[in-house]
């Protein structure tokens, strides 16, 4: 990588560095376009030679949060001996990732607005709720949940992402585990479980 490469990847992690804190301490709307260039001693010019706007800095902050995540959701769902426990284990980790102020403030209580539904809902489809669909197709396909498997990881994605919102909200010490613990008895209700043989009538039958 020449001089010039490295410098300008220097100042776009320096611009992503700073407007992260920024969105996330003060939220996207108080965020202005001077604090980031500010925090950074980057020009209006450099900012503009990165990124169109401040929206498209906020995606691409956006973008880089939903990687770290993906990354720890996959090594602990991976670590699973199945694909049921692989499920528990990710949606596991991303309560833990989201429950992070920073990442709680940008990703679920700003992003969907600034970026609009359309948006917001394609960058989550290509990282977290791409990961919960494959899980619970894996989970389906091995026997382990019943039904449709894109339907189940709706309604289980909107009981994730609330219970980020409840417990980041919530004064409450404990509010994190209480919502894991929670969500593990919830979906293990859901796993599938054959009906009992009945073995034993039918042997008096005969």
């Amino acid at each position: 990588m020449g001089v010039k490469a490295e410098r300008a990847l220097a100042t776009r992690t320096a611009l992503l560095a700073a407007a992260r804190n920024l969105f996330a301490t003060d939220g996207f709307a108080a965020t202005s376009t001077e604090a980031i260039l500010a925090a950074t001693g980057v020009t209006r010019g450099a900012l503009y030679h990165h990124f169109a706007d401040k929206q498209a800095l906020f995606a691409a902050v956006c973008e880089s949060l939903h990687a770290e995540a993906e990354q720890v959701i996959e090594a602990n769902a991976d670590a699973a001996p199945n694909a049921f426990e692989g499920l528990v284990a990710g949606c596991l980790s991303f309560l833990g990732f989201m429950i992070r102020p920073e990442v709680r403030r940008i990703l679920i209580l700003d992003a969907p607005s600034v970026l609009g539904w359309a948006a917001w809902n394609e960058m989550d489809t290509r990282h977290g709720f791409g990961l919960l669909i494959a899980g619970v197709e894996a989970t389906v396909a091995e026997g382990e949940l019943e039904g449709d498997p894109l339907a189940l990881a709706v309604m289980i994605n909107g009981a994730l992402n609330y219970g980020v919102v409840w417990a980041g909200q919530s004064d409450e010490p404990e509010a994190l585990d209480r919502l894991k613990s929670s969500f593990v008895h919830m979906i293990k209700t859901l796993r599938f479980k054959p009906p009992k043989s009945n073995k034993k009538a039918n042997e008096h039958r005969v």
